[in-house]
């Protein structure tokens, strides 16, 4: 069983965290856009938070992220919504505009990491098997041991107590520990010029934070040259990512909402 939290009233917004984060994690406890008369709906994927693991152990792949995503729309009653995704989270909302475009009115990609294909390297896929591993054998010591902090002086204390904050709230580490392996390795969908099929608008939040190689910015630069209904918003130069910055965060996504109506 999926962990859903439902707030507010009016055209609901459906948050996606990425890996090994929580429903917490998309606007960081913001609440501006339920205060600006949206309805909130967020969980946390299988196996994160306090969801249930899935009951196949290999079941962590987008195909079941997808479904799993449906399933929370049916179940809340909700025929269309906005998708706001971060990394898995929005290859996850990427995967339902695709495959049903019924239910999606919009999508907001937060520094997306998909480039149209699952993780091909080794250096990285060796580096989340090591998550992973250190995740299984020695919880979230284990993990943050493993860990590699932004090399920049001004960011590596504020992210490292970020991280652990962010693993201590998972109630199945373990389980967790096979998501980490398995969603890098996972396909989304096949190829970035499928991108060109998204018929909702779309608002891509890059960053310009090269201490994170896992979400590069020609990433979604990428995406606004291929979606048809594609907006860029970044943060200035010198700045924290804005995906970091919930109330910024937010406002931006009012701001692209209100533009659309």
């Amino acid at each position: 069983m999926l962990r859903v939290e439902d707030t507010g009233s009016g055209n609901p917004l459906v948050l996606l965290h990425g890996l090994t984060a929580t429903r917490r994690y998309v606007l960081h406890g913001s609440r501006m856009l339920e205060r600006k008369g949206f309805r909130l709906v967020s969980y946390d994927a299988r196996a994160h938070g306090v969801s249930d693991p899935a009951a196949d152990p290999s079941a962590y792949e987008y195909t079941d992220l997808a479904t799993d995503l449906v399933g929370v729309l049916d179940e809340r009653g909700i025929d269309r919504a906005v998708l706001i995704g971060h990394s898995m989270g929005a290859a996850t909302a990427m995967r339902v505009a695709l495959d049903h475009p019924d239910r999606v009115s919009g999508l907001v990609q937060v520094t997306p990491a998909y480039y149209g294909q699952p993780y091909l390297e080794e250096a990285h896929l060796a580096y989340w098997d090591s998550l992973a591993e250190g995740l299984e054998s020695a919880g979230v010591d284990g993990f943050m041991r493993v860990f590699e902090p932004p090399p920049d002086e001004r960011w590596a204390g504020p992210v490292l107590e970020f991280t652990r904050q962010r693993m201590e709230r998972h109630r199945h580490p373990q389980a967790l520990a096979q998501a980490v392996r398995i969603v890098p390795r996972s396909a989304a969908w096949d190829g970035l010029d499928r991108l060109a099929e998204v018929e909702a608008p779309v608002l891509v939040v890059g960053s310009r934070d090269e201490s994170d190689p896992t979400h590069p910015l020609l990433v979604a630069e990428e995406y606004v040259k291929r979606l048809p209904k594609a907006d860029l918003a970044i943060e200035d130069p010198g700045h924290p990512p804005l995906a970091w910055q919930g109330s910024r965060l937010s406002r931006t996504i009012l701001d692209w909402l209100q533009a659309q109506s």
